[in-house]
């Protein structure tokens, strides 16, 4: 089994047949013990095929979450400061 430094990559081709073994009735516990494959990951796979037709995770995410994290994250950390300028700007307008 991998360990979590070592994650496995499937083919997109390998991925649907555990998907359509799994919704043609072979059960979940017996897929995982004879491909090796974790909960989650099985999980995943039948969700993302089922919701969007893909195993890839950006195929299943919302728009808004594709945007990359750093200008997000930029933008609510200048707001926050912003907001507590605008808090504070009284405190020292008195002085």
């Amino acid at each position: 089994m991998a360990g979590p430094r070592r994650p496995r990559h499937y083919e997109e081709s390998f991925k649907r047949q555990i998907v359509r073994l799994y919704e043609n009735g072979k059960p979940a516990r017996e897929i995982r013990a004879e491909y090796d494959i974790s909960h989650s990951t099985l999980r995943r796979w039948v969700r993302g095929i089922r919701d969007s037709g893909s195993t890839r995770a950006a195929d299943n995410r919302t728009p808004g979450r594709n945007e990359p994290v750093g200008p997000g994250r930029r933008n609510r950390q200048l707001e926050m400061e912003v907001d507590v300028s605008e808090r504070a700007a009284p405190v020292f307008a008195r002085k």
